[in-house]
C-alpha cells in the first residue's frame, strides 16, 4: 500500500474561461473553508485571458487563505494550442474542457499528484482525505457516474459499441486524483492526438468519453460522495464530500432551487453572486441585442 504524506503541499488544478472566473473562485474558496491546511493549497490555475478585475477577484484566494496560485494562460501553450478546434464539444463545455489532457505538460517535475476539479463543484470535505487516497498501482482516482450507461453508451445505448464496453465501470472526469507518474505513462496526450486522427474522438463526442476509453478498467472507484452529481436538497442529509452542478439548475442562478444553492452564494460571497448575476444578465442582453435590432 502506497501511503501518501500527510504533510507539504496540495496541488490542485482547474481549467476554465473568463466569463467562469466567479464559479472558479467559488470552488476555490469552498476547498480553503473545509480544510484546516489552507496554506498547502496550490492552486493550479488554466486559463484562457483573463480580464485585468477577474484575475483580481481569483488573487484574493491567496490574500484570504494564504493558499499559493499559479497561472496558466491556455491560449500561450502550444501543448493546448494543438488541440483546441479539432476535438467535439458541447456548446456549454467549450474545447477547454479538453485541457485536462495535457495538465501535466504545465506542472513542476517535482510535483507527483495532482487533483482536478471542474469549476461547476463545491468542496465540502476536507481535501486532504482525498488527496492521501491510496490509488495503489492505478493512474487515476474518480467517482462512478451514475449516468455513465447514458453518457458513454450514446442514444441507444449501443451507439458506440466496440469503443466503450457499456458493461465496464464508467467514472465522471469533473473530479481526478492523478498519479502523475502512471498518467505520463499512460501517454494520454498522444493517445488523444491518436484518437483525432482515426475518428474515433468525433465518435465519443465528449471528453469524458475519451478518457474513459483511455482508462478503461485502470482506475481507482473513490467514495462515491465524492463527487454527488446535481445535488437536490435531500443530498444534504447524505453530507456529501462534494457536490457537481452540472445540470440547468446552476447554483449562481437568482432563484436557484438546487441542493445548497444558499450555501454555494455564501462561498462565493454575497458580493460576489450579485456582481455575476449581472455579469451573465448583461451578457444575455447581448447576445439577444442584434435579434431585437434586426425584427
Amino acid at each position: 500500500m502506497h501511503i501518501v504524506s500527510g504533510d507539504g503541499p496540495i496541488h490542485i488544478a482547474l481549467t476554465f474561461d473568463d466569463s467562469f472566473w466567479a464559479p472558479a473562485y467559488a470552488t476555490m474558496r469552498s476547498i480553503c473553508l473545509a480544510t484546516h491546511r489552507r496554506k498547502d493549497l496550490v492552486f493550479h490555475l488554466c486559463h484562457r485571458p483573463l480580464s485585468t478585475g477577474h484575475r483580481a477577484d481569483l488573487e484574493k484566494i491567496a490574500t484570504e487563505f494564504g493558499a499559493s496560485l499559479h497561472f496558466h494562460d491556455l491560449t500561450a501553450s502550444r501543448h493546448f494550442l494543438e488541440l483546441a478546434g479539432r476535438v467535439p464539444h458541447h456548446k456549454r463545455l467549450t474545447d477547454i474542457v479538453y485541457a485536462r489532457f495535457v495538465l501535466d505538460r504545465f506542472l513542476p517535475e517535482d510535483v507527483t499528484r495532482l487533483i482536478y476539479l471542474d469549476c461547476d463543484m463545491m468542496v465540502v470535505a476536507p481535501i486532504e482525505k482525498l488527496w492521501e487516497t491510496d490509488l495503489g498501482d492505478k493512474p487515476i482516482g474518480a467517482v462512478q457516474d451514475p449516468w455513465g450507461k447514458l453518457i458513454g453508451g450514446g442514444r441507444d445505448i449501443n451507439q458506440r459499441d466496440g469503443i466503450l464496453d457499456p458493461a465496464d465501470p464508467y467514472f465522471n472526469a469533473g473530479l481526478l486524483l492523478i498519479d502523475i507518474g502512471r498518467w505520463r505513462e499512460q501517454q494520454v496526450a498522444e493517445k488523444l492526438e491518436a484518437y483525432i486522427v482515426d475518428g474515433t474522438v468525433d465518435r465519443l463526442s465528449y471528453s469524458q468519453n475519451v478518457l474513459n476509453l483511455i482508462f478503461a478498467n485502470n482506475w481507482h472507484r473513490l467514495h462515491d460522495l465524492w463527487n454527488v452529481v446535481d445535488p437536490v436538497p435531500a443530498h444534504v442529509a447524505l453530507n456529501p464530500f462534494n457536490v457537481h452542478f452540472t445540470g440547468t439548475g446552476r447554483p449562481w442562478r437568482l432563484l436557484s432551487r438546487v441542493g445548497y444553492a444558499r450555501l454555494y452564494r455564501h462561498v462565493m460571497t454575497n458580493e460576489l453572486f450579485y456582481r455575476y448575476w449581472r455579469f451573465r444578465m448583461k451578457k444575455r442582453a447581448a447576445q439577444y441585442l442584434p435579434f431585437l435590432k434586426a425584427r
